[in-house]
């Protein structure tokens, strides 16, 4: 098949305008898309099986094998493919020496049925922070975990920051939106283990058995968890502290928490 590449010069085709949109929260929502920059990044969501809606790139790198590579995979004739030059890759991603290749994916979220069979997920109550939000996708990849469930009002998973932030973990960890009252019904009736981080906990993180089928559930980053949230836990915890510093980030938090749930299941990776 004949991969039809179109040569863009103009800062104001719809193609180039609507990657630039995809900055602002209203066209992602009414449009269903996000955009992803780097060729790595891109290549990850592509294998991973995620719908690509376009793929702009710079005629610069279009001989470089990992370039050719990604372009030999599109080849769905729905894909919009333009090739661009420098400036215009600086102004949709608003940086100097910007990303040779961007992609625009279709938003994918996941259903609280389609998670039961995992055995480590993160629940986040209301997170506000896009970056936040992103390491711990990271993060949680990093552990094996496959899924995370954003209760409530939460930030936007598919936010440039967000996206920029899992370094592409995204594609591999299944989103879920859901509300308290039905992910808590949820979670009760599938036997998981409900550990949450609070000031109420009297048991350090290294003190507690997590379970062998855990949900990690951490509060935004003003409040934490709410009180309704904590009494709902079967195990509260809490992180040592140690100098002038009263809280800890919350995707740091997130981290140390998620891999001391590894280190109970005996650190099994690939680099253990």
């Amino acid at each position: 098949m004949t991969i039809i590449i179109n040569d863009i010069t103009s800062p104001q085709n719809p193609l180039v305008k609507l990657a630039r949109a995809l900055d602002r929260k209203k066209e992602r929502k009414e449009t269903g898309l996000f955009r992803a920059e780097g060729a790595r990044l891109v290549k990850e969501g592509v294998d991973l099986g995620w719908r690509l809606h376009a793929l702009l790139f710079s005629g610069a790198v279009e001989s470089r094998p990992h370039v050719k590579d990604l372009l030999a995979s599109c080849q769905d004739p729905e894909i919009k493919i333009g090739r661009v030059n420098d400036r215009i890759l600086e102004s949709i991603t608003h940086r100097d020496n910007a990303q040779s290749v961007v992609g625009i994916f279709y938003q994918q979220f996941s259903t609280l049925d389609a998670i039961i069979g995992e055995d480590l997920i993160v629940a986040l109550e209301r997170p506000k922070d896009p970056g936040n939000l992103g390491t711990i996708i990271r993060t949680l990849d990093s552990v094996g975990g496959k899924s995370i469930i954003l209760l409530e009002d939460a930030c936007d998973p598919f936010s440039v920051e967000a996206v920029r932030s899992t370094m592409g973990s995204l594609f591999s960890v299944k989103i879920v939106k859901s509300p308290i009252k039905e992910f808590l019904a949820w979670e009760k009736q599938n036997d998981f283990t409900l550990v949450g981080t609070s000031l109420k906990a009297h048991d350090l993180h290294t003190k507690t058995n997590m379970g062998a089928r855990t949900i990690l559930l951490m509060g935004n980053e003003q409040s934490g968890i709410d009180d309704d949230l904590a009494d709902s836990c079967d195990e509260l915890i809490k992180l040592p502290m140690k100098g002038r510093a009263d809280s800890l980030n919350l995707a740091i938090a997130t981290g140390i928490s998620l891999y001391e749930i590894w280190r109970q299941r005996d650190f099994n990776g690939k680099n253990s």
